[in-house]
C-alpha cells in the first residue's frame, strides 16, 4: 500500500544534524542509532533534505550537481574497517554546530586517503563493485566526474570561465581533460561510490524498521553545476553562457523586493522534445537513496516566476506556463507511481492545486501558519484534506517553541486557546494536533519534538550565512520525547497500539 495513503507520522532531521566525531553528520553508526530511535517511538518516515552537494552559503539547495550525493555525508568509519583508510586524528570539532569552512577540508583529506588506499590494494570483489557501479552510472557519473576534475586545480572557478574548448566542451579539449586528470577523475568516481554504498545500506536498514525514508528534490539547479555544463542547451543561456533570464518569486508581503534566486531556468520545450528524459533520470536518481520524496516549489510547474538575468532584484518579472502534468506523465511512464509529496506553500494559484491533485500528490499543510487568522484558516486541522502531508513547522521555519516566543499576542492566545496549552508544553500540543488530524502524513523537525527554542533552528530564508550547521546530541534526546511521541502516534493510529502499553 501506498505509504502516503496511510496514516504514518515522522521525524524532519538531516544527514549533517547527526551526532559523531568527525563535525558533522554522515551515514556512520549514528544514522543506524536515530533510525531505532525513530523505531523505538513508532516513527514511519525520516524525512531528509537535499543529499547532493552543498553550494554556496552551505545549502543544500544549491549544489554542483543534481545528481551526485554529497562527499561530507560519507562515514569514514566503513573507509578505516576496509583498511582504506587509518583511524583519523580527530581535530577538536564543535559537537554541536558544523563549521563547514574547518569539516570540509579535513574530511576531503581523509576521503583522498582512502581513496588512495583503495586503488593502492583494495580486495578483487571491491573493485570489481566499483567498476559495475561506475558502468551502471555513467550516463551522470562521467560528466559530474570531469566537471569535479577540471574545477579542482582552478579553485573552484565557474565553468563558464575556464578556458573556452572546455567550456564549449568540444571533444578535443573534453579528451584530453579526460587523460590530464585521469586521477582526479577516479577520486571523484570512488567518492560517489562510497556515497551510494551507504546511502543504500541505510536505506536498507531503516526499510528494515519499518522507516521509510523521505528525500528533498530542487526543483531548480545550479549556474555552476556539473547539469548545466554538460547540458548547456537546456537552460536559457546566451552564447557566452551567462543566464539570459532567472528564477525567483516577486515581492511580497515579507519582501518588498521578491526573491532573486538566480537558478538558470529550464527550457522545457527541449525537455519535451526528448521526452523528459532528463528529469526521468533524476527522479530514478532520487528513487535509490529514498521511498519518497518532496519536491520543492512545486508551484513552478504549473507556472514559474521570470527575472531578466539582468535585473539585480525580483521587482521586474513575469509569470510563464510551466510543463504541467505532461512532465509527470512522462516520469510516471517510464518509472510507475510517483511518491511525490508536492511543497505547494506560498503563492499558490488554482492551476497549482489542479496539477497536484491531477497528479495525485498530497501537498504540503504547516500548522504554525495556522494562527494568523481566524477559525477556517486552511492551515488549521480542521481544514486539512486527508491527502495532506502536515508539519508543526519545516527547515524554513522557526521551531515551535521560538514561534510561540515570538509570535504577536493575537497569534499566541489564538494558538494557546485551540491547542490548550502554553509555552512549556506549546510544542507537544501541536504535535498532537497533528497527529490527531485526518492528514495521512504527519512530520515533526526533531527540534520541535525535543521543544528547542530559536537557537536551534535549521535556516532563515533570505540570510545568507549562519544556516545549515544545527546539530544534536544524544544529551539533549533523553527517554522522554520517544516515550511521549509513541505515545501520540500510537493513541492517533499512527503506530502500533502496542506503545500505549495499555493494561490487561
Amino acid at each position: 500500500m501506498d505509504l502516503l495513503k496511510q496514516r504514518s507520522a515522522g521525524v524532519l532531521l538531516h544527514i549533517t544534524s547527526l551526532p559523531g566525531p568527525h563535525g558533522m553528520g554522515d551515514f556512520g553508526p549514528e544514522a543506524y542509532r536515530f533510525v531505532d530511535w525513530l523505531a523505538s517511538a513508532g516513527q514511519r518516515i525520516w524525512q531528509l533534505l537535499p543529499t547532493t552537494p552543498i553550494g554556496p552559503g552551505d545549502s543544500p539547495y544549491q549544489g554542483v550537481s543534481a545528481f551526485a550525493g554529497s562527499p561530507w555525508m560519507v562515514a569514514l568509519e566503513p573507509l578505516v574497517a576496509k583498511g582504506w583508510l587509518a583511524a583519523p586524528v580527530l581535530p577538536d570539532f564543535d559537537a554541536l554546530r558544523v563549521d563547514y569552512g574547518r569539516v570540509t577540508p579535513w574530511r576531503e583529506q581523509q576521503l583522498r586517503a582512502a581513496a588512495q588506499g583503495f586503488f593502492a590494494g583494495a580486495a578483487a570483489a571491491d573493485r570489481a563493485e566499483f567498476a559495475a557501479w561506475c558502468a551502471a552510472e555513467r550516463e551522470w557519473l562521467e560528466d559530474y566526474a570531469l566537471f569535479m576534475a577540471i574545477r579542482a586545480p582552478l579553485g573552484g572557478q565557474p565553468w563558464w570561465t575556464w578556458q573556452p574548448a572546455l567550456a564549449r566542451r568540444e571533444p578535443a579539449a573534453l579528451a584530453a581533460a579526460r587523460v590530464q586528470h585521469a586521477a582526479e577523475i577516479d577520486f571523484w568516481r570512488f567518492v560517489q561510490w562510497c556515497f551510494d554504498v551507504q546511502a543504500r545500506a541505510l536505506k536498507a536498514f531503516a526499510n528494515g524498521k519499518g522507516v521509510a525514508l523521505m528525500g528533498d528534490l530542487p526543483i531548480f539547479v545550479a549556474h555552476d553545476s556539473a547539469d548545466c555544463w554538460s547540458r548547456p542547451d537546456l537552460y536559457f543561456l546566451d552564447e557566452q553562457f551567462q543566464t539570459t533570464v532567472v528564477a525567483g518569486v516577486p515581492p511580497d508581503a515579507l519582501s518588498a523586493e521578491g526573491q532573486r534566486w538566480g537558478n538558470p531556468l529550464y527550457r522545457w520545450d527541449r525537455m519535451a522534445a526528448e521526452g523528459y528524459a532528463w528529469w526521468t533520470a533524476r527522479v530514478r536518481r532520487a528513487l535509490v537513496q529514498a521511498d519518497v520524496f518532496r519536491i520543492d516549489h512545486f508551484r513552478g510547474f504549473a507556472g514559474y516566476y521570470e527575472i531578466p538575468g539582468d535585473s539585480p532584484d525580483a521587482k521586474r518579472g513575469r509569470w510563464v506556463a510551466g510543463p504541467g502534468q505532461a512532465l509527470f506523465d512522462a516520469i510516471a511512464k517510464a518509472l510507475g507511481q510517483l511518491p511525490i509529496v508536492a511543497e505547494d506553500l506560498g503563492f499558490i494559484t488554482e492551476d497549482v492545486h489542479q496539477l497536484r491533485d491531477g497528479c495525485g500528490f498530497p501537498g504540503m499543510k504547516i500548522l504554525q501558519f495556522g494562527f494568523g487568522g481566524d477559525g477556517t484558516h486552511e492551515f488549521l486541522p480542521q481544514m486539512w484534506p486527508r491527502e495532506s502531508v502536515a508539519y508543526t513547522g519545516t527547515h524554513d521555519n522557526d521551531t515551535v517553541r521560538g514561534w510561540w516566543d515570538n509570535a504577536s499576542p493575537r497569534e499566541r492566545a489564538f494558538a494557546g486557546s485551540y491547542l490548550a496549552c502554553g509555552a512549556h508544553d506549546v510544542h507537544w500540543a501541536m504535535i498532537r494536533a497533528c497527529c490527531n488530524s485526518v492528514a495521512n502524513t504527519v512530520v515533526f523537525p526533531l527540534q520541535d519534538v525535543l521543544g528547542l527554542s530559536s537557537s536551534h533552528r535549521m535556516n532563515i530564508p533570505g540570510v545568507l550565512g549562519g544556516n545549515w550547521g544545527w546539530r544534536f546530541s544524544w544529551a539533549m534526546v533523553g527517554s522522554e520525547p520517544a516515550r511521549v511521541l509513541g505515545l501520540i502516534s500510537a493513541a492517533s493510529g499512527r503506530a502500533p497500539i502496542e506503545l500505549l502499553q495499555l493494561p490487561g
